[in-house]
């Protein structure tokens, strides 16, 4: 095989994920086509092992995709190549890139820099680069792009990808709200891609055998025509293997969507629901408009009339809002019941008008990846540290699906209140918030409830024994006693995300 003029790379969090950026690059170099190759890794692998890799295909051109969750690694596999083949040409894109480039190593360590949507910005570079004419600037802006110029990237995923790997797609680009922790408030608005064209190509991915498809607009069912279009697109494709994720604006539920939602299997139907905080005063601090009265009922018609399962966002750390403020939120988020309630702690994405609110708020962030809020005028270092906690902790109990009757004694009528203190309780008996075993996380709940918080011993023990019969684990623990051998458990489908799974599962048993 001729050797790659380009390479183009990416640092993945992990193998199953597929990049959906660097196959609109591909897609979009035209006649630069045959000289490419698209070469994914994941930040665990070693820098050098990486640059190995590389070097050995000697390629003219590397260009990176850089994210908040590669640039470390990715600057460290740059250092090398440029240590040992300095004649290569390294070209850094994305969105960690692509917003105050001049304060980041990696940009000044780079030959060029393409800031904002690259698709076909690259190809340009590209040809530039190799017919001796390369650009005098390092940083490059691409223009804005008409989506219907690009060249749709699905036909890149490989039969590999397909078998192995999460598929992103989107039916859009852009949002036109404009919340200032995220990179989409420096959008305009929401552009959609051609509908006929973009199903077409969801069909031909249908055929290959794609059944996970990850939805990765902001804002899927803003176009009420549009959602229905795609929904009706997979109701007709209905298998037992289809599982399909969207992000969805929470307070716009039409009648035409709620008419098709029910009409989806269990398991089929993931929606991420970004809250994000449940206080009018710090939504419109931030810019947010949320209609909250409409997301509860929305929320409410979700979980009790469709098999849709619901993924809600939180955030920790926005300006202005304290401990209280957040409890109050979680709590009323708890009561309307979503599978899953993702609490994230506030990160200062580059580019974001959130650093407008940073004097104000006394809002202090990490200087290092991922740039996590560190202290606020409203919550104290040590309180954040606190929450950074909480959320591992109600990741591995309460968002694992693996808990139903222990959570439930757990969270008791004041949910935010006595998992706290269950999560203070845990990190001063481990000082670990990773790499606690399932058998182990079961007998630390049940030291947390009986001791920690006071339950009586036998109600704690049917709860556990209850969720440890549906685990899957063989034995029984010794504070459960005799126990009868776990039941069999349904697992979850590959193609389905595991938590969904687990909560399927739990559903079914």
């Amino acid at each position: 095989m001729t050797a790659p003029a380009i390479l183009l790379v990416t640092l993945n969090a992990r193998y199953f994920h597929a990049s959906l950026g660097l196959r609109y690059l591909y897609a979009n170099l035209a006649e630069l086509q045959p000289q490419a190759r698209i070469r994914e890794f994941i930040t665990s692998h070693r820098p050098i092992d990486i640059a190995e890799q590389l070097l050995a295909e000697r390629p003219r051109i590397i260009g990176f995709g850089v994210y908040i969750w590669n640039t470390v690694e990715t600057a460290q596999v740059i250092g090398i190549l440029q240590a040992v083949a300095p004649e290569i040409t390294i070209v850094l894109g994305g969105p960690e890139v692509s917003h105050e480039p001049e304060a980041q190593p990696i940009v000044a360590a780079a030959d060029y820099v393409v800031t904002g949507a690259a698709d076909l910005a690259f190809a340009a570079l590209c040809r530039a680069i190799l017919n001796g004419e390369p650009p005098g600037e390092r940083l490059l802006h691409a223009p804005e792009i008409a989506l219907a110029d690009l060249q749709l990237p699905y036909a890149h995923y490989t039969d590999e990808d397909i078998a192995n790997r999460l598929i992103y797609v989107e039916a859009s680009r852009g949002c036109p709200f404009k919340c200032q922790f995220c990179l989409s408030a420096l959008d305009k608005t929401a552009v959609p891609f051609e509908l006929e064209k973009f199903l077409s190509a969801m069909a031909e991915l249908y055929d290959r055998g794609v059944r996970h498809f990850k939805f990765v607009d902001r804002t899927f069912n803003l176009s009420a025509k549009t959602a229905e279009r795609i929904l009706q697109f997979f109701l007709d494709r209905q298998d037992d293997r289809l599982f399909l994720h969207f992000e969805l604006v929470p307070d716009r539920l039409p009648d035409a969507i709620r008419a098709l939602i029910p009409r989806f299997a269990p398991g089929m139907l993931q929606f991420e629901v970004g809250i994000q905080t449940l206080n009018p005063a710090v939504q419109a601090r931030i810019d947010r408009k949320q209609d909250d009265a409409a997301t509860v009922l929305n929320l409410q018609w979700i979980r009790r009339e469709t098999h849709a399962h619901i993924h809600a966002d939180l955030i920790v750390g926005l300006p202005g809002e304290d401990l209280a403020s957040f409890a109050a939120g979680f709590d009323r988020l708890v009561a309307l019941d979503p599978h899953e309630i993702q609490i994230g702690i506030l990160k200062r994405l580059r580019g974001t008008p959130l650093i407008g609110q940073a004097d104000a708020f006394a809002l202090r962030f990490n200087p290092a990846p991922p740039y996590n809020i560190l202290s606020t005028s409203n919550l104290t270092f040590a309180e954040l540290q606190r929450m950074s906690r909480f959320a591992r902790y109600w990741d591995l109990v309460a968002n694992s699906g693996r808990f139903p009757h222990a959570k439930a004694l757990l969270l008791g009528d004041r949910p935010f209140e006595r998992f706290l203190a269950f999560a203070d309780w845990l990190h001063a008996s481990t000082r670990q918030t990773h790499q606690i075993a399932l058998d182990r996380l079961f007998a630390l709940l049940w030291s947390g409830l009986t001791q920690a918080l006071g339950l009586p011993e036998q109600q704690v023990r049917d709860a556990l024994a209850a969720d440890y019969r549906q685990s899957g684990l063989r034995g029984a623990p010794e504070f459960l006693g005799p126990s009868p051998a776990p039941t069999t458990a349904v697992r979850a489908r590959p193609d389905r995300s595991a938590r969904q799974g687990e909560h399927a599962r739990r559903a079914v048993v």
